[in-house]
This record gives structure tokens, sequence and C-alpha cells, in this order.
């Protein structure tokens, strides 16, 4: 009897740690131009190349190539720069006072500020994202309030909404952004339901899901991903790989063999696999899923491939799991760079406007946040009122609860 060898186990390890340069050469990478656009009524399954190669629009000189170079006239291009350029610096000072003690937490969004800008901008007014809690682009596309974001942040008087959400947790129906959940994963089958009811009213409005690499291992991305292939709904699935969940290498998710994009595809789902730094690739893909979902042809799951270039949320550290550089190292560059090459190629932009615009953007970002303390932060001890805890849960208050708030003279 022939004796077997030993069984062994595969744990996926990163290809970079602290103190080694990462080998980013399991990114798959295409050159710019190089992937063919399929007009939106493809078949989900004549979708697999698409799903493993990687859409991108600008080249390393700041030029539009290929097929899926976007017809974006120049005033909306300088406005999604402005926009990322507004939110990298509202992330950065809502970081300071983060350490100022002023706010429990923050996550910012650098690096993948291209995402919810393009996004957004490809969307129509009454869609709606279901987003994660590094989406806030979304909300600057919009031209959300800076006082009001930053209230929800301080949990303070102002506080849209009464300190119920965890900072950066928002929620503003208005400008199509659900209530955050801070339950990994749920918020996508909640934009397939979403999108299910839309299409039984017979409207015409669309939604957006949001999801990370890591929570992609959780049970509920398989079950939407049925749920909208078996009834096509008109939803996009955004998986926003940026490599890491926490200190989670995006390979201990499935990422390692395959791309997320392919698991769309082995679901009946049209999938793609975006350049995520890109905007101008950002923008087209979500107009094309888009086109896709309002012309009842169904779903579309879009990977966006990005960096996280910052800590998971304030409480982290990642030069304990990654080499401190990477960022520095990603063959997929900085978005913001990026677009404010071909902007002046373009003669749209110039060193001088893009310092002034810096200026005048961490003055109106300053100005939001010295109005928004003035309603209280964590620091100063000023908090709202004990009567908010039985405000907006019953309709009609029952009587335990009005005798206790009674006993509390609120």
């Amino acid at each position: 009897m022939n004796q077997s060898k030993p069984l062994t186990l595969h744990v996926p390890e990163p290809t970079g740690r602290p103190g080694c340069k990462t080998d980013f050469s399991y990114l798959y990478l295409s050159a710019a131009g190089a992937v063919q656009r399929p007009p939106v009524d493809v078949l989900a399954a004549d979708t697999a190349e698409l799903a493993s190669t990687l859409v991108r629009v600008l080249d390393d000189d700041g030029n539009a190539c290929g097929p899926w170079a976007p017809d974006i006239d120049s005033d909306m291009l300088r406005f999604g720069l402005r926009t990322m350029m507004k939110t990298r610096i509202f992330d950065a000072r809502m970081v300071i006072a983060q350490r100022q003690k002023k706010m429990s937490f923050y996550m910012t969004s650098l690096g993948e500020e291209a995402i919810g800008t393009a996004h957004a901008l490809a969307l129509q007014d009454g869609d709606m994202n279901f987003p994660t809690y590094r989406q806030q682009s979304l909300l600057m596309a919009r031209d959300f309030s800076l006082v009001e974001m930053i209230c929800q942040l301080l949990s303070n008087e102002r506080d849209p909404l009464k300190g119920r959400q965890l900072p950066v947790m928002y929620s503003v129906r208005e400008k199509g952004f659900f209530t955050i959940s801070g339950n990994l994963a749920t918020q996508f089958v909640q934009a397939v339901g979403w999108a299910m009811a839309s299409a039984i009213k017979g409207d015409t409005k669309i939604a957006s899901g949001w999801i990370g690499d890591g929570a992609t291992a959780e049970s509920d991305f398989n079950t939407a991903l049925t749920f909208a292939h078996v009834y096509r709904a008109p939803v996009i699935l955004n998986v926003v790989n940026n490599q890491w969940a926490i200190s989670t290498f995006q390979a201990l998710a499935g990422g390692e063999s395959v791309t997320f994009a392919a698991r769309g595809v082995g679901s009946g789902i049209a999938s793609l696999r975006v350049d995520g730094n890109d905007f101008l690739a950002v923008y087209a893909a979500s107009k094309w899923a888009a086109e896709r979902a309002r012309s009842n042809l169904g779903p579309t799951l879009i990977e966006w491939v990005t960096y996280r270039a910052g800590p998971h949320s304030t409480s982290d550290d990642p030069s304990k799991y990654r080499p401190a550089d990477d960022w520095a190292h990603f063959p997929l560059g900085d978005p913001i760079a990026r677009l404010r090459l071909h902007l002046s190629k373009r003669g749209l932009w110039s060193d001088a406007e893009h310092a002034a615009t810096q200026a005048e953007l961490e003055a109106q970002i300053v100005a939001a946040q010295k109005e928004a303390e003035q309603f209280g932060t964590l620091a100063n001890g000023r908090v709202p009122s004990a009567a908010s805890m039985f405000e907006d849960v019953y309709k009609d208050m029952p009587e335990h609860l009005r005798r206790q708030r009674q006993q509390l003279g609120v």
C-alpha cells in the first residue's frame, strides 16, 4: 500500500511586510486603453475577460487612451479634481480634530477619492447609494453641507443623527446616501432589495451598493449576488479592493488566485475590473453600469482596484503590518495627481490654480469646522440634552418612558 504524502493547508500571505518592499506583480495590470469596451447589453458570461483584466484610460503621461475614454466636459473634470482635493483636505483636518480629542475616531479615504467622486457624477438625482465608511466623496460630489458632516462626527447638539451613529456613518437621504451600517456587508443586500423595489414600483431609479474586499467573505455578499442575478435588479455592486481589511491582506478574502470581479461572472452578473485611481476610468465604467441597470439589463459588479493609503482608522497603525512606504510604490499612483496631470496637459489646470484651490478649500473646511464646533465637541464636555434619548423612537411614547422622562426633568 502506497503511503500518501501529508496534506498541507495553504495560508495566504501578503506580498509585503514591514521592512520589505511589496511585490505588486499580483495586481494583473493592463495597459491604458488596452481593454475593449463591450455594448451595454453584453451577456454576463462574455465579460469574463473584463473581470480579469483592468479597465484603464489615463496613461502615465496623463493622456486619455482607448475605447473607455469618456465624453466628459471640462467643467465636470475640474469639479472632479476640486472634489477629490476637498475630500482629502477634509479627511486631514478631521484626523487632526480626532487627535485633539474632539471626536472619538475617524476613517479617511486617502488614495480612494476618485472612486466616490466620479461614481457620484455618473449617477442621477434620486439614485441611492448604500455605502461603507470610506465613501465620503459621494457626499462631497453632491455638495452636502460640511457643517452637518462635522456635527455628525462630533455627535454634538446639531448632529442630524442625534449621536445614534458612530462618526463617519452618515445618513443623507436627499443626497442618495443611505444610512451606513457598522455590520459588514449588510448594505449589499439592502442595495439589491432597494433596486428590486424600484423595479416593482416601475420607477426609474437605480441603486449602488458598496463593499470592501474583506467584507466579500461575508455571506451577505453572496446572497446579494444571487438575488441581483435572479431578479435582474437595477443595481451596481461595487467592490472597493483597497488591498487591506484592517490588517488582513485581500488574499485572505479570496483575492489571491482569482479577482473579486470574477465572482460576479460566476454568479451570472456582468462584471468589470477597473483602475480605481483613474478618474476617467471610474466615470466611464460607472456610466456603463448605470446605463445597463436603467435599461433593464440587470446588475453589474465592479471591482475598483485601489490602495488604502492611510490607516484603517485613527485606531490603526498600518506600519505594524505593511511597509511604511507602500503607497509611494503602488503602480496605479495617486488619483489626484493623475487627474491633475491630465487637466494640465489639456490646458485646463495650472500650478497656480492648484495652489489657490488648495488654499480656498482649506479655508472653507476650517470655517465649517469652527461653525460646527460651536455646537459642542467631545473635548469641551458639552453634550446634548438627555431628552434626546426619548425622541424619535416611538410614534406614541409608552407610559413607562413618559414617567422616566418626567423623573429626569427633561
